[in-house]
């Protein structure tokens, strides 16, 4: 049995615990605590990791680790990247500028994203369809990145395991040989 991590990132309130829990077979960790937050109305607010997993059908295992969505927890980010096999980006279609949001998290591992792939789920495009999914890909390709992009709702399980498999699909096609 192989092992591999997925790390899941966004911002707060983007669906990284909640993508994470509606996949694992376990029950989530998560580290959760009050929102101190006043910008954001969020109840809750991760401040360490998320962690689940689930396995494979070749009985290989997935470990999904989740960041904490606050710019001011970036240095977290580059210690939970480390050693995963790809990123899943969650993007919260409802706030102010999530392509701008979007860019943060492209620059914050930019590193990693010259290495391994990775995969963006763009969250409440039914209550908020703009900016489109060809603004979000017209921002990547103005920074010379090929990213999927796909719409998802993370409570629903199969738009969660459709990013996972578009990940594992880019690992598969070789764009992950770096990795070893």
């Amino acid at each position: 049995m192989n092992e591999y991590k997925i790390l899941f990132t966004g911002t707060m309130g983007a669906g990284k615990t909640t993508a994470i829990g509606t996949i694992s077979e376990t029950s989530p960790v998560v580290t959760d605590v009050a929102n101190s937050d006043k910008a954001n109305p969020k109840e809750r607010t991760t401040v360490g990791l998320d962690y689940g997993q689930f396995m494979l059908q070749s009985g290989d295992r997935i470990r999904l680790f989740g960041t904490p969505g606050q710019g001011r927890f970036d240095f977290l980010w580059k210690i939970l990247v480390k050693n995963s096999l790809g990123i899943i980006m969650l993007s919260d279609n409802s706030r102010p500028d999530p392509i701008g949001d979007l860019a943060m998290y492209l620059d914050g591992f930019a590193d990693e994203l010259d290495t391994i792939p990775c995969a963006i789920g763009v969250g409440r495009m039914d209550s908020h369809p703009e900016p489109s999914l060809d603004a979000y890909i017209d921002a990547l390709s103005a920074r010379n990145r090929i990213i999927p992009v796909l719409p998802v709702d993370v409570r629903r399980r199969e738009d969660v395991l459709l990013l996972v498999d578009t990940l594992l699909a880019q690992i598969e096609a070789g764009l992950g040989e770096q990795i070893e």
